[in-house]
This record gives C-alpha cells, sequence and structure tokens, in this order.
C-alpha cells in the first residue's frame, strides 16, 4: 500500500529500504484519488520507533494512506526532539476541524497511574469525545485501549502482581467478526503491560465483543458493536526486538524485570529474538483498514452527529 508520508519523515527512508511503498506529498498529488486519511496519536516515549512500526503494519493492503501525526499540547515530549515533533506533527487543536477516516491511539508508559492523573488526560479525553463525530472507525492500542474502555464504558484498570511482558498466545473467539478474518485459531501477540482492564466488566457490557482471549494474559481484542471503537490490549505493531530494547533498558535502571516470555529461543536472552507474531498483525490492520475504515468511510465524510 501507499502510505503518503511527509517527504523528509525519517521513518519514511527506513521503510523505503525495507521496500515499503512510500509516496510523498508532490507524487500523491498528481494521482486522481482519495486517500484514506489515517490520524496517529503516538503518546509513546520513543516516537521515531513507533512511527516505523505502525507505518509498516499499515503498509499491507493496497489502499492509499495519508497519514497525520498528531501531538497534544497539554505534554512535553522528552524522548523525541522538538524540531522533529514541530515538523512532522500537528497539534490536536490545529486538526480538530477535520474529518479524518481513521484514528490510532498508541500505548504509553504511564499505566500505573491512575487516568486522571496522567497530565494530557482531559486533552486526550476531548480528542476520543472527537473521534466519535469526525473519525469513521478509533484503534486504541494497550495503555490506549485502557484509556478508551475507561473513557467510553466506565471501564477500569487494576495493578498486576508483575509485568505482562512477552509473547502470549490467544484463542479466537468469534470467527465471524471480519476483524478477525484469515485469524488461526490460536495466534501469538506481545504484551508490555503493568496493568489491565477489568475483565468482568468488559465481558458484562452489552456493548462490546471480546474476539481473543489469552489464559495467561487476559483479553486481547475487543470491539465495539458498531465497529466504531476496537481496542487491543496488547503491541502487535513492535518490531522484533522492541521487547528486547525494553527489557535491556529495564535492566539497566535496576528494576525487577524478567525476560520477555516466549520470545527468545529456549529462554535464551543472549539469543536473537523470534519474530511469530508479525502475519497475524498485518491481518489485524488490513482487516481494520479494509472492513472498518474503507468499507464503511462515505467518499466525503458526513458528520455523525447530525
Amino acid at each position: 500500500m501507499p502510505i503518503k508520508t511527509q517527504p523528509d519523515l525519517p521513518a519514511g527512508e527506513i521503510l523505503k529500504k525495507e521496500n515499503i511503498f512510500v509516496m510523498d506529498e508532490m507524487r500523491a498529488l498528481h494521482q486522481d484519488i482519495r486517500p484514506l486519511k489515517i490520524g496517529i496519536v503516538n503518546l509513546m516515549p520513543l516516537k521515531e520507533a513507533t512511527e516505523i512500526d505502525l507505518l509498516r503494519a499499515l503498509s499491507n493492503t493496497p489502499l492509499q494512506l495519508d497519514v497525520t501525526f498528531i501531538s497534544l499540547e497539554s505534554h512535553k515530549a522528552t524522548h523525541t526532539a522538538l524540531s522533529h515533533l514541530n515538523r512532522f506533527y500537528e497539534p490536536f487543536s490545529e486538526i480538530s476541524d477535520r474529518n479524518l477516516d481513521g484514528l490510532i491511539i498508541t500505548g504509553a508508559p504511564v499505566e500505573q497511574l491512575d487516568f486522571e492523573e496522567v497530565d494530557y488526560w482531559d486533552e486526550l479525553c476531548q480528542i476520543m469525545d472527537w473521534s466519535r463525530t469526525h473519525v469513521t472507525s478509533t484503534l486504541h492500542l494497550c495503555w490506549g485501549a485502557q484509556a478508551g474502555l475507561y473513557h467510553h464504558y466506565g471501564i477500569k484498570k487494576h495493578l498486576l502482581e508483575e509485568k505482562r511482558f512477552g509473547i502470549y498466545q490467544h484463542r479466537l473467539l468469534n470467527r465471524k467478526v471480519p476483524l478477525v478474518r484469515g485469524f488461526d485459531d490460536v495466534f501469538p501477540a506481545p504484551h508490555s503491560r503493568h496493568t489491565e482492564s477489568d475483565r468482568q466488566a468488559i465481558l458484562e457490557n452489552p456493548e462490546l465483543t471480546v474476539l481473543a482471549d489469552s489464559r495467561e494474559a487476559g483479553i486481547y481484542l475487543v470491539i465495539a458493536k458498531d465497529g466504531r471503537q476496537v481496542f487491543v490490549m496488547g503491541h502487535p505493531e513492535y518490531d522484533r526486538n522492541t521487547l528486547q530494547k525494553e527489557y535491556q533498558r529495564d535492566r539497566e535502571k535496576g528494576l525487577p524485570i524478567k525476560p520477555p516470555l516466549n520470545y527468545y529461543p529456549d529462554d535464551d536472552d543472549t539469543r536473537k529474538p523470534l519474530l511469530t507474531w508479525r502475519a497475524h498483525a498485518n491481518i489485524l490492520y488490513s482487516n481494520w483498514i479494509n472492513y472498518y475504515v474503507y468499507q464503511t468511510t462515505p467518499y466525503e465524510f458526513i458528520r455523525t452527529d447530525r
């Protein structure tokens, strides 16, 4: 899929080297097609790495995507250069009068805080409220999924006894829903989090359907009845080495961290990690784009609150 980005976005050059079709704005202007407009609220600290992960994950359909990275004005990023944010990100206040076909809200390393303690919580709530009338479908990832379930449905989260960290097996529960079309009965996915949303509250909510679950990692994939909200409790977009970098970072900080489960061959953290989840991750992102964005959005966006 051609992904339209700004010409100098560093992630674009990296993806081109991986033979992923990245189209700059000038070339896109010469094509008689309306690309799908996708916004990404990137809350992860290492934003450039997340840009690469998400653009790679979105690159597996024949549709053209016009990607806008959205920044929050209520939070000052400390791990990404201000020059990068100023050049490649747009503040939410500057895009709030637009309509988007799809929106992605990423995870964030703040899950041990109460939602209201997060410095950008009010602005994120504003974005999630805005998405109800200005976005066809929103995909929430990890902490972003917990935040979405709390904001939209009042579902709380709780701390885990230890960090859920590694590659876990999940069971597919409802094959008829298009979001999981093409999934195997059992599939792996990465997790890296200290909290989880209340399981019983999710199961008891008539507006939500659980599509995949894990005996060890808990509920993984949830969809709202109308498909306007999708909640993914893990990180399907993670690259091969992302968990390894998190593991090494925590060890260097002296934090109590075990090697990621089911990640290294024979659990030997001196060996190259196995990449086992990308096929299902690609299907997940492609199905979301196809069935819940492309097949649903009108050629001209129509406000849903009228």
